[in-house]
């Protein structure tokens, strides 16, 4: 049996859809099946398929009406035989030893349940620096430790990049649909089931921006939906539920709306912490704002921190480390 199976949902994609194809028709593995869904397309992006299949018997298409990319996953999902499934978009391009090396690295590593790859965002004349400090940061996160450390900062492995263990994404609920991010509710999903997940540190996936990409034309993928669906998988965090003291660093309006859903729950923190003095002092949920040389105590408080800031996330790292907090043992950065 084929041990592997390429995901590909489609939803008019002609433009970009033969560069995707060829990616991934010419890997160096050469014993997979492409299972590509054709999301109710209405250009002639299933035309563009049903010519590859005449060259290729490694593709199998099916067709369902358009029902959005996480009916059609899930579909393919039913559909694959393949116990290891690589996920794929119809605007990317795979590095040509992508499905090689993902597949020998879950099978050399049995307790991993999903590994992704760096990335390479193009074309580069439109990527913007806020995009481009996002994949620094996601690109920096290699190993399961490091993701698990930083699963609520962000989304923390390219979706199109990832190659899974088909039975423990439909164990845990395969993909969810609703008014989140789907990438990132199923990565959120199996680390609170306690699956591991790492990355490989080549480059495996050249990943396009576009303005017609889904992540900035729908509300499923705006910050509010980040927001609100790390929120719900932070407030079931055992680390939040063993009685500990807890501190938010940050204690701007931004940060106390986003921690609300937590104070809801009823995860209100004994202090806020905060470098400005004009705020130093004050009471926000009945707690003071302190300064950062406040969590220097023999008894620590577990720590989360929102400030989102990337130069200022890697100072409050420092500042927590020198006070001898551990990253998931006494704090949590939180995106």
């Amino acid at each position: 049996m084929t041990q592997l199976a390429v995901l590909l949902p489609f939803y008019n994609a002609a433009p970009t859809l033969v560069e995707a194809l060829d990616s991934i028709l010419t890997q160096t593995l050469k014993d997979f099946v492409l299972i590509a869904v054709d999301d109710g397309s209405t250009d002639n992006s299933c035309q563009i398929v049903h010519d590859y299949i005449k060259q290729d018997s490694r593709i199998e298409l099916l067709q369902v009406e358009h029902q959005g990319v996480v009916g059609a996953m899930n579909h393919a999902l039913e559909c694959c035989t393949a116990p290891i499934c690589a996920r794929m978009d119809a605007d990317d391009i795979m590095a040509p030893e992508r499905l090689a090396k993902q597949l020998e690295f879950l099978n050399a590593n049995p307790d991993i349940a999903l590994v992704g790859s760096r990335v390479q965002l193009f074309p580069e004349e439109i990527i913007q620096d806020g995009f481009n400090e996002y994949i620094r940061w996601q690109n920096s996160c290699i190993t399961p430790q490091q993701i698990a450390d930083n699963i609520y900062v962000e989304l923390p492995i390219a979706n199109p990049s990832i190659c899974f263990r088909r039975d423990v994404v439909l164990e845990v609920g395969s993909y969810r649909d609703g008014d989140f991010p789907e990438d990132y509710e199923l990565l959120l999903r199996l680390h609170q089931h306690g699956r591991q997940m790492a990355k490989l540190p080549e480059v495996l996936l050249h990943w396009r921006d576009s303005d017609g990409r889904l992540t900035r034309t729908d509300q499923r993928y705006s910050r509010t939906a980040f927001d609100r669906i790390r929120a719900e998988y932070l407030v079931a965090d055992p680390r939040l539920q063993q009685g500990r003291p807890l501190a938010y660093w940050g204690a701007g309006r931004v940060t106390r709306k986003r921690t609300a859903h937590l104070i809801r729950h009823g995860h209100r923190p004994q202090v806020w912490i905060d470098i400005d003095p004009g705020k130093i002092g004050r009471c926000y949920e009945g707690a003071e704002v302190v300064a950062p040389y406040w969590l220097e105590r023999d008894e620590k408080p577990f720590v989360l921190s929102y400030v989102s800031n990337h130069g200022a996330r890697e100072l409050i790292i420092n500042d927590l480390e020198s006070m001898g907090y551990c990253c998931g043992d006494d704090y949590l950065i939180v995106g």
